[in-house]
């Protein structure tokens, strides 16, 4: 088989296992992002992988210069790299794809264990105002609206029996 069926096997094994799956995007046939972790996880990274002509017999290209990674300190992006090309060396020549994300997924413990949150010039908020933001937004939500007896009336009125507003009740005539 010559390097460009292999790619077009590898793709589509890929398009149907990571069918579905938000942590795989694929940028185009030859790059995909893949993202390590939940997004709400402080340690989650985001794997930007392209593959050159020769691949699967060259290593495929490895980035970490995503924007979602700009908290990552420098240090910690180059182990992981590092860590990522022992396992791309071992994998030369066959398709390695799946491997390689799955196995970022099951050492990601491991690849961030030295990570330090990076604070830039961009995230000025402190702590403090993030949670004072975050308690005001809860205690908001646990109140409910309270309506009148007149008010649940008129909602009632223009709701059908299932309680739903009728089809086109919020359409704007826009001929006049």
């Amino acid at each position: 088989m010559t390097a460009n069926e292999d790619q077009e096997m590898e793709l589509e094994a890929l398009r149907s296992i990571y069918e579905g799956d938000d942590c795989f995007k694929e940028l185009s046939p030859v790059s995909f992002q893949f993202r390590i972790g939940d997004l709400d996880d402080s340690k989650s990274f985001l794997l930007e992988v392209s593959w050159p002509e020769s691949y699967p017999e060259t290593a495929p290209h490895i980035s970490l210069d995503a924007f979602f990674n700009n908290r990552i300190s420098p240090e910690t992006k180059q182990y992981i790299l590092s860590k990522l090309s022992e396992q791309v060396e071992a994998n030369l020549g066959t398709a390695m794809m799946y491997t390689l994300f799955e196995w970022a997924k099951e050492n990601q413990e491991t690849l961030m264990e030295n990570y330090q949150p990076v604070t830039s010039a961009v995230t000025l908020i402190s702590n403090s105002d993030v949670t004072n933001n975050s308690t005001s937004v809860s205690k908001k939500k646990e109140k409910k609206e309270q309506l009148t007896k007149a008010q649940k009336r008129k909602l009632i009125g223009r709701t059908d029996n299932k309680g739903e507003l009728p089809r086109g009740w919020n359409w704007v005539d826009v001929i006049k």
